[in-house]
């Protein structure tokens, strides 16, 4: 039943990634940073299934979790610029805003905080991708926000495959957080954009 769910999901995110933006191949020694919430740190897993920890393996670049549970784009927006100094990332992985939702804050803020995030990303030479977090309503589509700010920005996005894992009970460890096999397949869907956009090599 997994392998059926896995390719499913593997033939859903090339087909969404098929006209994506391209990125630079990231040098051989260059680090990614995952940047995010709870949805990135790996709550509802332990932190070796976490999705940055499963890329890490799929992908062999190193792979920083910088997942903080409950924060919202505001504080997050403020706490990317000390990641950037420290790690230099070639490339950083955004997955922020689901607080946001949940607390059914001003999106319109939320979205002027990730365009920020992407703005202070590309000013220290850092690619972005980008991962749609659902709305938690009835269709669990991604908010549009995150479309909306891939297509002004020119940047990668997997827009669909958070919401198809939280719609899907044996994915997940409670109502909004995957378990270690819906990170797994977030994992699968993130480095199979990365290799759609050619910022790594394919195995």
């Amino acid at each position: 039943m997994l392998k059926q769910i896995f390719i499913l999901f593997v033939f859903g995110s090339l087909i969404s990634c098929s006209d994506t933006e391209k990125l630079q191949p990231l040098a051989e020694n260059a680090s990614i940073l995952a940047f995010g919430d709870s949805l990135t740190y790996g709550t509802g897993a332990s932190r070796d299934k976490a999705y940055p920890a499963v890329l890490e393996s799929l992908i062999r670049h190193k792979v920083i979790n910088a997942g903080v549970p409950g924060e919202i784009s505001k504080k997050g927006l403020t706490r990317l610029r000390g990641l950037i100094d420290r790690y230099k990332p070639g490339l950083i992985i955004l997955c922020h805003g689901g607080n946001d939702i949940l607390r059914k804050l001003d999106l319109n803020q939320t979205r002027d905080n990730i365009q920020q995030m992407i703005n202070l990303a590309r000013q220290n030479n850092s690619q972005v991708v980008l991962i749609g977090v659902p709305e938690f309503g009835l269709f669990l589509d991604s908010s549009p926000i995150y479309q909306e700010l891939a297509e002004e920005n020119h940047i990668p996005i997997e827009n669909n495959i958070l919401g198809n894992i939280i719609g899907n009970n044996s994915l997940k460890s409670d109502h909004i957080h995957p378990n270690s096999k819906g990170y797994q397949l977030l994992a699968d869907g993130v480095a199979s954009l990365l290799r759609e956009t050619g910022a790594v090599a394919n195995n």
